[in-house]
């Protein structure tokens, strides 16, 4: 199969079965596609529609995303994870605003310039929104692309990706860009999917080279196995009856950047004396809630919950730094999901 028989059997495909009717693909503007494609990076999209749709009532536009606070911001994205993301949004937003008078830059270079934004979502949002032809080079499309052409390596190498985008390139048609574009990432989510790929459907299997060798599922490649390391941690759930759940905000860098999380100590003997620095006092009524495991790409954090309930009012050290939680406030700030669960769980059991 060529390349112009690839794309078009691919278009005459999306013609018939493609999606049309998500959130992201009316009203069509390089900020709905950029804000989507974002949200799209590691997130099915099944979990990404409601929060896309809050997120657009929130701030409908690069103007009012610019303007909000951070905290807004990872409060619309929190338990969306990979939350790097929700800051680079925002930095992007106010870059567009300051340093490109609100509009997004019309090529894939300027594009991929700005925070957060590579050479695959450059191409997403030329395309679609600009009916620029540039090639994408997504999860989905590397995995039809590895399929197709069955692809040795694994795609974070240099090598195999340098490879794939290359083949990319050729295949993007020198037409019909947005629904090519669409027409790829929806074969790759709904056809060619990572287990159980429907190929007695997929129009490119005729052709595929994956599946005339009788496994497509092993392409793409899969990273080398390396054991993920695990680390723990004790969150302090310190409570003032009335006032509400003690959090502080975390560093701009490293997990959970820029979100609001509680008091943590390496073990649950350093919980004591850590109170007395953060509130003045040791006396409190202690509860170990259940340990439980969050992972991230990387590690496993085992997390032991201590629900720590003070029995008069706090000394607060550095107050400015705080902020006191509870459901009447509604307060709108970026939350981990861990920190939320336990959030819920603590407040749901109050009479």
């Amino acid at each position: 199969m060529n390349h112009s028989a690839f794309s078009d059997t691919v278009l005459a495909w999306y013609e018939q079965h493609g999606r049309k009717h998500l959130p992201w693909q009316q009203d069509i503007t390089p900020y709905r596609v950029w804000v989507s494609e974002i949200m799209l990076q590691q997130t099915q999209v099944a979990t990404v529609i409601p929060y896309y749709e809050r997120f657009m009532t929130s701030f409908p536009d690069v103007h009012s995303l610019a303007a909000a606070s951070q905290d807004d911001v990872l409060h619309h994205w929190t338990g969306l994870g990979y939350y790097a993301r929700g800051r680079n949004l925002h930095k992007c937003a106010q870059t567009v605003v300051n340093d490109h008078k609100g509009e997004f830059p019309r090529s894939v270079e300027g594009l991929a310039a700005l925070p957060g934004i590579g050479r695959s979502t450059a191409g997403a949002i030329a395309s679609i929104s600009m009916g620029i032809r540039a090639p994408i080079l997504d999860g989905n499309v590397k995995r039809v692309l590895t399929r197709f052409y069955a692809v040795s390596g694994w795609p974070g190498t240099k090598s195999t990706e340098n490879a794939l985008w290359d083949i990319a390139s050729k295949l993007t048609p020198d037409h019909s860009h947005q629904q090519y574009t669409q027409a790829m990432m929806d074969l790759g989510a709904t056809l060619c999917t990572r287990s159980k790929p429907a190929c007695g459907i997929c129009p490119l299997q005729p052709d595929c080279d994956g599946f005339a060798e009788g496994n497509p599922t092993q392409y793409p490649n899969s990273k080398p196995k390396k054991e993920k390391p695990v680390k723990t941690t004790v969150m302090l759930i310190i409570e003032q009856t009335g006032k509400g759940i003690l959090l502080r905000q975390r560093p701009q860098t490293g997990i959970w950047g820029g979100l609001w999380s509680f008091p943590e100590v390496e073990t649950i003997n350093d919980a004591l004396p850590l109170l007395q620095r953060e509130v003045g006092h040791e006396h409190a009524n202690v509860e170990q809630l259940g340990s439980f495991r969050h992972t991230f790409s990387h590690y496993h954090l085992d997390i032991t919950p201590i629900h720590l309930t003070l029995n008069r009012l706090p000394t607060l050290v550095q107050e400015d730094s705080v902020h006191w939680y509870n459901n009447d406030s509604k307060s709108a700030i970026g939350l981990a999901a861990p920190v939320k669960k336990l959030l819920n769980l603590i407040t749901r059991e109050q009479p």
